[in-house]
């Protein structure tokens, strides 16, 4: 019978559209996306099937929430209905920042300046941490800090949040310590300080987007901030705080991508807590400290920290048969390899990947990079994901433990607060309902 669209499926069976999905993410349904990754078709057997036997009894609440955000095609994300690995290889993560948001992209140029009183207390509430301390622990800290000192942070409407946005991430930056800079380059094999890469050129292009226009009527993302990361960007202030090494622009674009890849990913599980929170009108300080707290989890975000110690605990190509031998033995996983949704490779990391061994060719790292690929393939073990690419970027930058949680949560904030945006437009409170499994009430 082929394939028909959610409309026609959803008229056939008689539900709305967000039941049809919930029949999706339950198996009750297969679906299929068209060519450009926005559309989805459903089975026409398995429909009618489905009408003549009735709905399923008694199904699970099911929590769906419509955004028109993000959208997840086969292996990639797609920022209101672009490519993001597109926007990766061509678009400053400010420009991207401002897509999300919908907001004008001139409004969004760097440099993005924080609150100096904010980033001051910041920095004082910082002082009697441990040594040692990860980012992203630094990072709650600074969070709650900077959205103490910001008056305007209860403004809700769209400009105010995507203000607060600019103001917060970069807070979040500068109130980072500064690395103490060493007199050499990111990579001995890098490519030179002035030699521009593929995604720098690309950048720099005036080639506007499918339909033409950004939200607000301006360009395209990046269509008039392109380039490569100058000295006010947010990758290139960020670069400063994760590593000591002199960077490259190479490698600087490297972090820009990493950064528009992560920029927002549907309703993962730190996203879903933001959404949360913005539908009780939480401010956006609030919203994105409350994401923080469900990033760090090693089923999320701290992923990348379990790849970063990985690469570190294989260190030669040669030891990697050993070391993945030893943790497969002891049962644990293999962080940074595999994707619930993306199931048959995850393309976000394939373009990193490809980003860096053009900036950075025949460096050690992508070799033990590589030579980890290879022992999963060996084994018949999933593809990477963006978290190893992302181990891997921190790995060949000599930057600090815990970068690349900390590059996640700089890039996500803007997808947190995209979809926070959505929330206090809707004005009703997310309120799941529970399945309850246990005795009967007596």
């Amino acid at each position: 019978m082929g394939w028909i669209d959610a409309a026609t499926a959803a008229e056939r069976l008689g539900v709305k559209p967000a039941t049809l999905y919930a029949y999706v993410s339950r198996g009750v349904l297969r679906r299929r996306h068209g060519e450009d990754g926005r559309r989805s078709f459903f089975d026409a057997a398995e429909v009618e099937q489905l009408a003549r036997r009735g709905r399923p009894r008694n199904p699970p609440p099911e929590l769906v929430i419509e955004s028109a955000i993000t959208a997840l095609g086969v292996d990639r994300p797609y920022y209101r209905g672009i490519d993001a690995l597109d926007l990766a290889r061509r678009s400053p993560f400010e420009a991207v920042a401002a897509w999300l948001w919908d907001v004008e992209e001139e409004d969004a140029l760097p440099p993005w300046h924080g609150d100096p009183q904010g980033i001051r207390a910041a920095a004082e509430a910082q002082r009697g941490l441990p040594e040692g301390l990860l980012p992203l622990d630094r990072f709650q800290v600074i969070t709650t800090v900077l959205g103490a000192t910001d008056s305007l942070r209860y403004q809700l409407d769209p400009a105010s949040v995507a203000a607060t946005g600019r103001r917060l991430i970069a807070g979040l930056v500068d109130a980072l310590p500064a690395q103490p800079t060493v007199d050499a380059p990111a990579t001995r094999l890098g490519r030179g300080t002035q030699e521009t890469s593929a995604v720098g050129s690309a950048a720099a292009s005036d080639e506007p987007l499918p339909g033409g226009g950004s939200p607000g009527g301006g360009g395209v993302p990046g269509g008039s901030g392109g380039g490569l990361p100058s000295g006010g960007s947010i990758a290139a202030r960020l670069w400063g705080r994760l590593t000591p090494r002199v960077p490259d622009s190479a490698l600087l674009s490297a972090l820009q991508a990493a950064l528009v890849l992560l920029a927002d990913h549907e309703l993962a599980a730190s996203t879903l807590a933001a959404r949360v929170a913005a539908s009780a009108k939480a401010d956006p300080y609030a919203v994105v400290l409350t994401a923080l707290g469900v990033l760090g989890g090693p089923l999320h975000g701290g992923a990348s920290y379990g790849a970063e110690r990985l690469l570190a605990e294989v260190a030669e190509p040669s030891h990697a048969s050993r070391v993945i031998t030893e943790r497969v033995r002891r049962g644990e996983r293999i962080p940074g390899f595999g994707h619930s949704v993306y199931k048959n490779g995850d393309s976000r990391a394939t373009v990193l990947f490809e980003i860096l061994t053009h900036a950075a060719p025949g460096h050690p790292a992508l070799d033990v990079a590589q030579a980890v690929r290879k022992e999963l393939r060996r084994r018949r073990l999933p593809d990477p994901n963006i978290d190893f690419a992302l181990a891997t970027l921190t790995s060949l930058s000599g930057m600090v433990p815990g970068a690349g949680e900390a590059i996640f949560a700089v890039a996500r904030t803007a997808g947190w607060l995209a979809h926070a945006m959505e929330e206090y437009a809707k004005g009703t409170l997310l309120r799941p309902r529970a399945s309850y499994i246990g005795p009967p009430p007596r």
